[in-house]
């Protein structure tokens, strides 16, 4: 490999969450679920404040008429490892567009745990846990990353110098390159990720994610959190079940 391809090689430990548009806030569950016993006079309170809003939406969440969270939406743009990105589309109630290996050049940008990033694995199928690894496992574990993301990014190139279409060269390179896609999704979709994604000790069903995607997920809910305060309490206080 030359120099100038290591030196456009790069390695990151983290993930990308922007929140680039949306139509969110609690108001939008309020006019939602009026309409069910107020009809057209639900249209005064589209435009409303949330004050007093606390109990509806408390109600709403706790017995889980879901569908007035489904009128606020999201559109996030996320950057992640393809490996991220085979567990979050899992999720069909997004909408996903992700940038194509067929129609570019995909950037020699690869995921390598950081050093906090628990390494093994112990326990059995549906009772896993994981624990801090030593430090010669972590060196062994960035080193074997590195160098076949090398060698694949090398490849890649060397078959698109030779005119090899982009779709076909792709097939060398590793999952733990960074693919993007912007993801739109309404808050009912997004607690239902968050109850999965998320590994928290207030929930009532425990959940056990893969920690990259979890770092996903502490994003969205930072983001989603400030956006409708009032729902995202409640959907903590029942228990960070998606109603």
């Amino acid at each position: 490999m030359t120099d100038d391809i290591k030196s456009e090689i790069k390695f990151r430990s983290d993930v990308t969450v922007e929140l680039v548009k949306h139509a969110a806030g609690d108001a939008d569950v309020l006019f939602a679920a009026r309409v069910s016993t107020q009809g057209e006079r639900s249209l005064d309170s589209v435009e409303s404040d949330t004050t007093g809003a606390d109990g509806l939406i408390r109600f709403l969440m706790r017995e889980r008429h879901g569908s007035p969270f489904e009128h606020s939406v999201m559109t996030f743009y996320v950057q992640a490892p393809i490996f991220v990105w085979r567990e979050h589309m899992r999720h069909r109630v997004a909408s996903y567009n992700e940038e194509s290996g067929r129609y570019r050049v995909l950037e020699p940008l690869f995921y390598v745990p950081a050093p906090e990033r628990n390494l093994v694995q112990i326990g059995k199928a549906g009772a896993y846990d994981f624990i801090p690894g030593s430090e010669e496992q972590y060196a062994i574990t960035v080193d074997a990353i590195q160098t076949s993301c090398r060698q694949a990014y090398e490849q890649y190139q060397r078959m698109l110098d030779a005119g090899v279409a982009r779709e076909v060269a792709r097939a060398v390179l590793p999952v733990n390159i960074y693919s993007s896609a912007y993801v739109t999704m309404n808050a009912r979709a997004l607690m239902n990720f968050l109850s999965l994604r998320m590994r928290s000790d207030d929930s009532h069903f425990p959940s056990y994610p893969q920690r990259e995607i979890e770092m996903v997920a502490e994003r969205y809910e930072d983001e989603w959190a400030r956006l409708m305060p009032i729902t995202h309490a409640s959907f903590v206080a029942n228990g960070r079940v998606a109603p």
